[in-house]
């Protein structure tokens, strides 16, 4: 009985340790909330590893009506950015607008010394890309870019899989993103008012489901830059998205490696999946934690892969120890600014390639 009163004592004590906050949380701002991503954010807001001191959104409607309201004070509220850095004088801006938005948060945050993590993709043009990492550079901000599947465990074998050459050199990576569109899942109407717009999200499915593949595909080949860049857009639902694409496939040449890029709004089903072949065999990256390898001519059981380790499982975990200087990044990482900037410079020759009809050669 006394054993037992002991171990209900030391549960009890894990389960408060493990109930508290964690010491000197993360000081979030928010720069907009109009992403439907926001409700990432909203999930783990809890748990003790940040906090969440002011959100900044210029739209009235949009700052009296998103998910954040009723979960922080009315007077954390703010129209002006830069009124909110100034007052609540946040370590990290999260931003939460359109694509387009992102630039105007790194130019507010980089001269106060404040880092930024920006949904994926980085920017709507390259242009604004080497803008930000100007910014980065002079002020010494990081600037990460979050992925859904940066987090996925998967990929992380994959890539494992990949740099012990486990099956041979990879020739052909293949990369399916999409789903059967925003509209059509549910996206409300903060949501659809960038996203399907060419100048805010800067294009359709090519952007918003095109960058995943390219990120990946930039990680998995150690940040080479494509020789040739070609794509097709489609707009099989016009009366839909009336302005952007809602269908694209991405063809990138490198030496020795063929890289195919679909993304989509017009699919049965929602997949984020990816197969990379080699000389030796091939990985089939199925989900975010299921995988199958073929090599030298035997199939492999399906597996789930390893599960990742805190913080690398986690973007605001992953953020925390960023900034703070407990990790450190390699260039070519997912999150990474190098490899974010590629991918614009290759989702921009994509929708040059598709208007001409001709492939972008990448200087």
């Amino acid at each position: 009985m006394k054993r037992l009163t002991l171990l209900s004592l030391a549960l009890l004590t894990v389960l408060f340790v493990m109930a508290q906050p964690s010491e000197n949380p993360l000081r979030i701002g928010v720069s907009g909330v109009a992403h439907g991503h926001l409700w990432n954010l909203i999930s783990a807001m809890n748990r003790g590893d940040f906090v969440i001191v002011g959100v900044a959104e210029e739209n009235p409607e949009f700052r009296a009506h998103n998910n954040l309201v009723g979960r922080l004070p009315k007077d954390k509220f703010y129209a002006s950015l830069s009124e909110m850095l100034d007052k609540e004088k946040p370590e990290v801006v999260v931003d939460y607008g359109s694509i387009l938005h992102h630039m105007a948060t790194v130019e507010a945050c980089a001269p106060r010394g404040i880092h930024v993590m920006v949904e994926k993709p980085l920017a709507t043009t390259y242009k604004q890309a080497i803008r930000m990492e100007e910014l980065a550079k002079k002020y010494g901000i990081k600037v990460m870019v979050n992925y859904e599947t940066t987090w996925y465990p998967s990929n992380h074998h994959l890539k494992n899989l990949v740099d012990r050459g486990q099956f041979g050199k990879p020739t052909r990576i293949e990369v399916y993103d999409g789903h059967q569109g925003p509209k059509e899942i549910g996206c409300d109407r903060m949501f659809l008012s960038w996203l399907t717009d060419p100048v805010q999200n800067g294009g359709g499915a090519v952007i918003d489901f095109g960058c995943y593949g390219v990120n990946l595909a930039t990680w998995l080949l150690g940040g080479q830059k494509p020789k040739s860049v070609y794509a097709v857009l489609q707009h099989n639902k016009p009366h839909v998205y009336p302005n952007v694409d809602d269908d694209a496939t991405i063809m990138l040449e490198y030496d020795g490696c063929t890289v195919q890029v679909m993304g989509s709004w017009c699919w049965p089903m929602n997949r984020k999946d990816m197969y990379v072949y080699g000389s030796k065999g091939y990985v089939y990256q199925k989900n975010n934690n299921r995988m199958q390898v073929f090599v030298e001519g035997r199939q492999g059981k399906e597996f789930t892969a390893p599960r990742l380790q805190s913080p690398y499982n986690d973007s605001y975990r992953y953020l925390k120890a960023l900034v703070r200087g407990e990790i450190e990044e390699q260039p070519y990482d997912l999150s990474a600014l190098k490899n974010n900037i590629l991918v614009v410079q290759i989702l921009e020759a994509a929708i040059r390639s598709a208007k001409t009809g001709k492939a972008v050669i990448l200087k």
